[in-house]
């Protein structure tokens, strides 16, 4: 009984109107109750509620192929070996119904297109005419790619996916011309409803529809053709037409009992996947099935395409993730730009590899890519938020340089690497997308020799000329592990006189062989004429909040970080301190240092003053550092982690802000203490006037 409860919740969730979320949350996976299914795949595809549609119809059969129509649903009912009387039933429906939505969408029916097989399962669950038409229509609109035919754009996306977790299975197909099309058309047309048997279907439909994604169908075709690698690339030297039929012919194998964990493994490598895969092509390919003017613009340039692209806005929130899913998608970033733009701007956590080595001095960039391997090998195993499998290269975002980046991916993908993609648009979509907030994201930023930066100065009025700023030492990406911070400048030693990764300081050339610094780069404060907003208010994005760096400052004498058994270090009682101290509040938290590092601390309040006392353990504290409320003029808060409070000292300056030191803390309920902070921040600047 108690197993079979979830039956019992399902019933009670269809009669009260649930949603799809709803129904995934108490299937989970299982299978589905037959008398249940209709009812829950009409709430799965939103059309429970739906008019009758097929009220509209009247009847005619007039179409220019109908005849063709009519003696295809003959055919395919005739292989289902039902009753003569069922037949009919059945050919009479398929054919009104496809008829009817050829002329309410003004579509033109062709053989094989797939409808006939997706329609059929359909009949299985003895819904009206009625239902049976909007459910083919709401999966024609949801999970059916447009542009479905030979050479379509969903070949295209489909080979990138391929390539992006198969480079060697994809570069076979490729090279025997075996293009996805040849052999996965009916999969996508149908959701594999022409090549698997009535109960596997029925059983993975079951699982589509709860997970609500349109997407799975590539992944469930990936899943089919890496399940058959090991045969496919036995079939080297056998024909493409041999080839061919056997890929088309795969998915046959599918058995009931392979359903579950045939859906598993899709997810598994949709989790794999970048999100940019889904987000990018998802109004190209999903949609009311109506070809638009584009979609042969859009199909080109995805066919095109070296590998699978990566949107600037997954590359910054993918490494802002602080806790990411375990087998998530984490990116290690490649700046393939030549030596003198990165030393111009870049991302402190980017791996220099200059794409001008290849043809200049191609045994170098050999051993620069075997550091980069090593890199990354060492990021992964310390477990960095800077380190992942995936390896995203980024090129300048300008034609005359990016040739030379995809040469450099292009190297990799011969050399079968997996995960390999792109990030589009390049550093220009990087320093377009922070903004204003440029300066407080990139290393060594030079705004008069930043090429981004002057073409945007050339693309302005004489009236507004360009902003400069000298070199930042902030962090691009929030919050990076203290292991993955200490390997960098160790893999730099490591690679010292053999990689190119210059800084503003090292004085690499082109060449790279002696840019690396054999000491951490000096860190500089933000210039003071970068504007960073009016006191208090109209906070601008806050991508930059964990910059690493920024409170290793010249002259910020009341920080102490030496050790804890060197002389002059404050002690005190907490207890104690509690009693005595003129204290407004207190609050437990986590002092986050500029290595990465948390320590227990508190953040004592008082009336003019901000303390923050390091646990010592045995009830004793250092006193870390007395801030005057008054020199807080800015407090951020991460935009995924509300919680990690940084707190920006400094004055005004001119129209802009000096910033002169920071902390940084995790604390619980930020909210509460911020908002206190900023009472008394107010109240003592109306004081002083």
């Amino acid at each position: 009984m108690e197993e079979n409860m979830w039956i019992i919740e399902l019933e009670s969730a269809l009669l009260d109107d649930c949603t799809v979320n709803d129904i995934y949350g108490i299937c989970q996976g299982k299978a589905l109750p037959e008398a249940l299914r209709p009812d829950v795949w009409q709430v799965c595809l939103d059309v429970r509620h739906k008019s009758d549609q097929m009220s509209l119809f009247n009847e005619i059969y007039d179409l220019p192929f109908q005849s063709q129509l009519r003696e295809d649903c003959q055919r395919h009912v005739d292989r289902m070996g039902n009753d003569e009387e069922d037949k009919v039933s059945v050919v009479s429906d398929l054919e009104s119904i496809i008829t009817f939505y050829c002329k309410n969408r003004n579509l033109q029916y062709e053989p094989d297109n797939g409808w006939i097989e997706l329609l059929l399962p359909l009949f299985a669950l003895k819904l009206n005419r009625s239902d049976t038409f909007n459910l083919f229509e709401s999966i024609r609109d949801t999970y059916i790619p447009k542009g479905c035919r030979p050479k379509g754009n969903v070949f295209h996306v489909f080979r990138l996916l391929l390539l992006y977790h198969d480079p060697e299975l994809c570069t076979l197909l490729d090279t025997k011309k075996i293009t996805p099309d040849l052999y996965s058309l009916t999969w996508f047309q149908s959701l594999f409803a022409s090549c698997s048997s009535l109960s596997v279907i029925i059983a993975m439909w079951d699982l589509y529809f709860q997970n609500a994604d349109p997407f799975m169908v590539f992944f469930l075709a990936l899943i089919i053709l890496i399940n058959g690698r090991e045969q496919i690339l036995q079939m080297r030297s056998s024909s493409k037409e041999e080839i061919i039929k056997f890929l088309s012919l795969m998915p046959c194998a599918l058995e009931f009992d392979d359903v579950p964990d045939f859906c598993s493994l899709a997810q598994y490598y949709a989790l794999k996947t970048p999100t940019s895969f889904k987000t990018d092509y998802l109004k190209a390919l999903y949609g009311k099935q109506n070809d638009t003017p584009r979609s042969q613009e859009e199909a080109n340039k995805v066919s095109q395409a070296l590998c699978l692209p990566v949107s600037v806005y997954e590359l910054v929130e993918n490494s802002a993730t602080e806790f990411p899913v375990p087998d998530a998608v984490r990116f290690f970033l490649v700046d393939c730009r030549p030596a003198e733009q990165y030393n111009a701007g870049h991302l402190s956590t980017a791996f220099h590899l200059d794409c001008n080595l290849m043809l200049q001095e191609p045994v170098a960039f050999a051993t620069a890519v075997q550091g980069l391997l090593t890199a990354q090998r060492q990021a992964i195993e310390a477990n960095s938020n800077a380190g992942g499998e995936h390896l995203c290269f980024m090129g300048s975002g300008r034609v005359e340089e990016d040739q030379y980046t995809h040469m450099v991916v292009a190297s990799f993908l011969q050399k079968n690497t997996h995960y390999v993609s792109l990030l589009t648009g390049g550093y220009a979509s990087i320093h377009d997308y922070f903004g204003d907030q440029m300066a407080d994201c990139l290393e060594d930023h030079n705004a008069r020799k930043c090429l981004v930066c002057q073409q945007h100065n050339a693309q302005q009025t004489k009236s507004a000329p360009l902003k400069t700023s000298t070199p930042s030492s902030t962090d691009l990406f929030s919050k990076f592990s203290a292991a993955m911070k200490s390997k960098s400048a160790e893999v730099k030693g490591k690679l010292l006189d053999i990689i190119v990764n210059p800084s503003a300081n090292g004085g690499a050339t082109a060449s790279g062989t002696n840019g690396v610094p054999s000491a951490p780069v000096q860190e500089r404060h933000v210039s003071a004429k970068e504007r960073n907003g009016k006191r208090y208010r109209n906070v601008a994005p806050v991508f930059s909040i964990d910059d690493e760096n920024e409170d290793a400052l010249d002259g910020a004498g009341e920080r102490d970080d030496a050790p804890l058994t060197s002389d002059g270090k404050e002690i005190v009682n907490l207890n104690q301190y509690f009693k005595t101290a003129d204290i407004i509040n207190a609050f437990k938290c986590q002092e986050v240092h500029m290595s990465g590092y948390m320590y227990d601390s508190h953040l004592i309040i008082t009336p003019g003053q901000l303390v923050v006392l390091r646990e010592l353990g045995r009830g004793q504290a250092q006193i870390m550092v007395r801030r005057p409320l008054a020199s807080i003029v800015k407090i951020t808060a991460k935009k995924r982690h509300r919680d990690l409070i940084t707190f920006k000292y400094g004055f005004p300056d001119g129209d802009g802000l000096l910033i002169t030191d920071m902390d940084r803390f995790l604390i619980p309920n930020a909210a509460e203490v911020t908002a206190l902070i900023s009472r008394l921040i107010v109240q003592v600047l109306d004081d002083a006037k």
